[in-house]
Parts: C-alpha cells; sequence; structure tokens
C-alpha cells in the first residue's frame, strides 16, 4: 500500500426506506473526491436528497474493467472514492468485485460501511434456519436452468436465499416444486423497508395462491427463502435420491422406494417417507 492511495469505500445504502442510511455513510459520501455509481441519475436523487453535491461516475456491468482502471488511477493519486450501487450493499449481485479486486491487487486500502442488505434483512425476520445458509444470488431466466442450478446446490447448506424478479417469481416457484418438492417450507419477502412491506409464508402453492389474490403483490423486489433439507432428505446419499426421482416418475411410490432400496442399499420406509415429503400420492 503507498502512503499517498487513497482509500476506497464500499458505501452500503438504503433498499427502501432513506431513513436507513447510516452517518457514517453519509459522512463518507460528503466527504470523498469522487463517488462511483451503478446509476448516477438513480444515486444522484439519494445524495440530492441528503444534502451532498458529489463528483459521480457510473460503474456498471457494461463498463465496469474499463471503469475500474480509471478509478484506480485516481485512488493512485490519492483521492478518496465511494462505490454505492442502486441499493443496498455494493458487489451482492451487483456491480463492483472487478474494481475491489484491482484496488487489493494494487495495494490500495479497501474499507467497508457496513448498511442495508436484503437477504441479511429478510433471513432475520424469515423464521427459517440461520445458523447456515447459501445465497445464490439471481436464479437464470429460463426455467431449466433455475431447476438446474437448484438441483446441484449440495446438501447440507442450511437455509436457500435467491433475488428474483416480480415477473418471474411465479415461474420459479413452479421449479422450486419440480426441484425440491410440493411440501417445502419457502418464505417470500417483498418491498423490504417499503411501504407495502410483506412476509408470506408458506408451501410455493400457498405463496402462488397470495400472488394470484392481487396483481398488485407481483410488483416489486422480492427475496425467496427455502428452508434446509429435512433430516431425512440429508440422511439418503444424493445418487439414491436422484434414482428415488426418476423411478417415482414411471412407478407408484412404493415400488420407486422399494427398488430404490434395492439398488442403492437404503432403507425403504425413509426412501417412502422422503418421496411423499417431495409431494408424491401415496
Amino acid at each position: 500500500m503507498t502512503a499517498q492511495s487513497g482509500n476506497l469505500y464500499i458505501v452500503a445504502t438504503p433498499i427502501g426506506n432513506l431513513d436507513d442510511i447510516s452517518q457514517r455513510a453519509i459522512k463518507t459520501l460528503s466527504t470523498v473526491a469522487w463517488v462511483a455509481a451503478e446509476d448516477t441519475r438513480h444515486s444522484g436523487k439519494l445524495l440530492s436528497h441528503l444534502g451532498i453535491s458529489a463528483k459521480m461516475l457510473a460503474l456498471h456491468d457494461h463498463n465496469e474493467k474499463q471503469r475500474a482502471a480509471t478509478l484506480l488511477q485516481k485512488l493512485q493519486a490519492g483521492e478518496d472514492v465511494a462505490l454505492i450501487s442502486d441499493a443496498g450493499t455494493p458487489l451482492i449481485s451487483d456491480p463492483g468485485y472487478s474494481l475491489v479486486r484491482l484496488c487489493r491487487d494494487a495495494g490500495v486500502r479497501v474499507v467497508p460501511i457496513p448498511g442495508p442488505c436484503a437477504l441479511i434483512s429478510a433471513l432475520c425476520c424469515a423464521g427459517l434456519p440461520t445458523d447456515k445458509f447459501h445465497f445464490i444470488g439471481f436464479l437464470p431466466a429460463k426455467s431449466q436452468q433455475r431447476q438446474n442450478v437448484l438441483s446441484a446446490i449440495p446438501q447440507g447448506v442450511g437455509t436457500l436465499i435467491c433475488y428474483e424478479t416480480a415477473r418471474r417469481i411465479k415461474d420459479c416457484l413452479e421449479d422450486v416444486v419440480k426441484v425440491f418438492g410440493a411440501e417445502r417450507e419457502l418464505v417470500l419477502a417483498k418491498e423490504l423497508t417499503k411501504t407495502f412491506e410483506n412476509f408470506v409464508y408458506g408451501t410455493a402453492a400457498q405463496i402462488t395462491a397470495w400472488l394470484d389474490e392481487d396483481p398488485a403483490r407481483c410488483q416489486g423486489e422480492m427475496v425467496l427463502m427455502i428452508a434446509p433439507t429435512l433430516a431425512a432428505e440429508e440422511e439418503i446419499n444424493p445418487a439414491a435420491q436422484q434414482t428415488l426421482k426418476l423411478l417415482m416418475s414411471e412407478l407408484p411410490l412404493k415400488k420407486a422406494a422399494a427398488l430404490t432400496a434395492e439398488i442403492h442399499g437404503e432403507k425403504k420406509n425413509a426412501l417412502y417417507k422422503l418421496g411423499l415429503s417431495w409431494g408424491a400420492e401415496d
């Protein structure tokens, strides 16, 4: 780290409620030489609300590598830079990785200014296990790709958390059923910290029914959380689970469980209970 280098501040900003901005964040944004923002027009409104007049540069998915080099030059010249995203903590499903990595490699100090983060805000109020969780970010737009990503998640990682768009949320719920079964416990958090904040609990079918009751509910930012696997599921090896799923598509559950048990040496009753938890009929 060179003595004359400036600091890169990673500044969390509100995800909805403007009162969630911290005093430290306000002070940092007021004193840095440059603010790098995902959308300067959007972030300009926040800075104006805070009474901050700052020189801004756009840093987004399409220009990050080029703009990172420009910002590094400013930092190495002794200017401080703050990185913000449209909402929440930068780099969490938002741009910034290339810039932070470049600064770390160049010996420039990177300083966190903690604050709002949608996934943490959602998880702490969901009533699902918080000792372990696995953040997926945004799932792919296409159904089969979504299913592939969900199917590839290893067991034992805890509560699953993903961001989803309002336009795709119901399709996503259908894919969750295909991968995890109809009875898996889910929590949907939407419009966090905003006027119409909601936490919706239940199965995929129950949450879909709630969304269908009012078209306005399929709007806004959404965080979907999926409860961890059942203890019975964790005890059965993944190969046996895959075999059971394949056989269940062609055979009654009892026969599928018996044949899977014979192939993999698993307990038939455990496989049968697992099939029921996936929504199979007795």
